[in-house]
Formats: C-alpha cells, structure tokens, sequence
C-alpha cells in the first residue's frame, strides 16, 4: 500500500463552460485589469496555472489586461516561482 496521497482531481471545463466562467470573472472583476485598472484588452488569467493543477474556478481566476497578464507570465522564475 502507497503511503502517498492520489492527485486531487481539477476541475477543467470544456470550452462553452470555460466562456461561460470567463464572462462570470469579467462582470466579478468589474471588466477591469485587477493589476492596474485598465479596461481594454482583458483576459482571464489563471492564478495558479493548469500546467500545476490549476483549476478552472472562479476562486482561481482574476482578470488581467494583456500588459499586466505578460508581465505575470514574465515573473515566473525556472523554479515555477515569482520574483518580488
């Protein structure tokens, strides 16, 4: 018997479920850059990403602009964390 624990299952939803969620994100964010305030260019981004099991939840999910979402995806050090 295995003394380790089984990977949580995420929650990862097809595309009309995921576009149903980005646009509940959207109208919770107020359709602003929760980084800098922006309007324009939004998009979802996840906060902790598919790739380490991140789910598609709304607890997971902050709208950024496209700017303030590539320069989160800049910070990511090759150990998977930020940089201050």
């Amino acid at each position: 018997m295995s003394s380790t624990d089984p990977k949580p299952v995420r929650l990862r939803l097809d595309p009309l479920g995921y576009e149903n969620l980005r646009q509940v994100v959207l109208r919770r964010d107020g359709w602003r850059c929760q980084s800098c305030g922006s309007m324009s260019n939004l998009e979802v981004h996840h906060q902790q990403f598919r790739s380490h099991s991140g789910d598609d939840s709304e607890e997971n999910l902050i709208t950024l602009c496209t700017i303030c979402h590539s320069e989160t995806h800049n910070t990511v050090t090759l150990h998977g964390q930020k940089q201050p």
